[in-house]
């Protein structure tokens, strides 16, 4: 049997490495120099960069793709941060993230009664919703409208909060607008909106007060490298810098791929990992797509993007943990100026200085990745100088003055990101979680209109975040060769 994977993002590499280990003869393409998609390392003038994901979580899944390939999981060394995730806020309030209950708990003793004598019923109502999602929807893919109707999926469907939105279900639990503003803000790791989302998304939460909030030693991009290793342990036959220009098809297969330089490679199944609401209508005659057609795919809402500055500082500032945040004065109002195509007057910002955790990696001084939440191309531009002295402004007033201590700098936006990654108008995810729809029935792994053709990746099931894209190559992988998972 033979596989073609179109993009080498860890999708397409944890898909490549489960087929290639059971005798799949596999080649990955990808247009870019480097594997990884959006987790690519920034190596510049002695900083490093994890251009993303800047928090792990779910280090098994991981290791998962290192072992099947042979390879002994300690090949990364995933170290624990037990309090995160430092939340500042306008009124100069601080809550910090932690898996330490008592740190919690003291926390919320003088913040939020109510988040502190609910704090026990919080957790495990989120670790319910994370152990229902891992159970029956987190392993399996999603090939046709049948596979929703069946009765045990539904009844757990209904078991997930799905009509509730996560704002709405952390003020349940909590009274601080602070701390539900902090958690609202998980809803951005699917790149959606917390008055819009699904309460099922509240199960992040789970991960980061439950589970664990990880850093892998050297940088989160080893994550990448040792998928490119383990792909080749497995014998997987890797092509960087290779676009490709077609999916060919015969009598309703899809029958191979063409490359930007005119080579033909045959395959009896051909699997797209990256976002397909640019790859399909790129890669695939509209005449061969009828229930992916153009209008379908311009129907779906995209996910949020970023305004990305990687900051490399002459100085360590003692007031920056590794992950930093300083919260707008209206998150509701943010959320509606990004739905609107704007950026807002406000932002939130996030701060990651992996060299807190891991110096080796910055010696120099303090590598401050800083994401802003941004809209999805569209029309109109946001001028790049004006909103980076925004951002620097508001960093300065909250006493942390990145500006004064620049000794490297790096733009990316929106449009870059659409460029670099293929991702549709810049978007981090996908298709948004913001309507029931997208959240729970996302784009099927299996094409309806072309036997062999296969998608992976954030825009499909189970979803966005690195994780879920791991989760979404080794399930469709598994698919193609009939294997069945059973979860414990």
């Amino acid at each position: 049997m033979k596989a073609v994977i179109i993009g080498g993002g860890l999708g397409g590499l944890s898909a490549a490495v489960h087929l290639a280990s059971e005798g799949v003869d596999v080649k990955v393409f990808e247009k870019n120099s480097h594997f990884g998609g959006k987790m690519m390392a920034v190596d510049e003038e002695g900083y490093h960069f994890d251009f993303g994901p800047n928090t792990i979580t779910m280090p098994e899944v991981f290791t998962r793709v290192l072992e099947k390939a042979g390879l002994p999981s300690h090949t990364l060394t995933f170290e624990k941060i037990e309090t995160h995730t430092r939340n500042v806020f306008p009124n100069g309030t601080t809550f910090d993230f932690s898996t330490n209950p008592d740190v919690m708990k003291t926390q919320l003793k003088k913040l939020d009664p109510k988040g502190y004598q609910s704090y026990e019923k919080f957790l495990k109502e989120i670790e319910r919703l994370y152990q229902m999602s891992r159970k029956h929807f987190l392993h399996r893919t999603f090939n046709g409208w049948k596979d929703y109707l069946s009765p045990s999926l539904m009844k757990s469907m209904m078991n997930v909060r799905p009509l509730q939105s996560m704002d709405r279900f952390f003020r349940e639990y909590f009274s601080n607008p602070d701390i539900i503003q902090a958690l609202n803000r998980y809803s951005t790791y699917i790149g959606s909106n917390p008055y819009k989302a699904p309460a099922t998304f509240s199960m992040i939460a789970h991960l980061e007060w439950n589970d664990g909030v990880y850093y892998v030693k050297g940088g989160n991009t080893r994550i990448a490298e040792s998928f490119v290793q383990a792909a080749e342990a497995a014998g997987v036959h890797l092509y960087s810098g290779t676009p490709v220009s077609k999916v060919h098809t015969y009598q309703g297969r899809a029958a191979g791929v063409e490359t930007k330089d005119g080579d033909f490679f045959e395959a009896d199944h051909v699997i797209i990992n990256g976002d397909l609401l640019q790859a399909v209508p790129e890669l695939i005659d509209q005449q061969e797509r009828k229930k992916m057609s153009d209008q379908k795919l311009a129907s779906y809402d995209p996910s949020i993007s970023a305004f990305v500055i990687m900051a490399g500082l002459d100085t360590c500032l003692p007031q920056l943990h590794h992950h930093h945040l300083l919260f707008s004065r209206d998150y509701e109002k943010e959320f509606d100026q990004l739905s609107n195509g704007a950026y807002a007057d406000d932002p939130t910002i996030y701060i990651c200085t992996s060299a807190k955790s891991d110096p080796d990696v910055s010696p120099k001084g303090d590598n401050c990745f800083i994401l802003v939440n941004a809209p999805a191309v569209s029309g109109h531009q946001q001028n790049k100088e004006h909103y980076k002295a925004l951002v620097y402004d508001k960093l300065t007033k909250a006493g942390i003055p990145v500006q004064d201590h620049l000794v490297y700098e790096k733009i990316i936006g929106p449009e870059e990101i659409e460029e670099t990654f293929g991702a549709h108008r810049g978007s981090l995810y996908g298709p948004s979680s913001n309507s029931r729809s997208q959240a729970f029935m996302r784009p099927f792994n299996k094409s309806q209109d072309l036997e062999g053709l296969w998608f992976c990746g954030g825009s499909t099931h189970p979803g966005g975040g690195s994780p879920m894209v791991v989760l979404s190559g080794e399930n469709t992988a598994n698919q193609i060769i009939g294997k069945i998972v059973h979860i414990e």
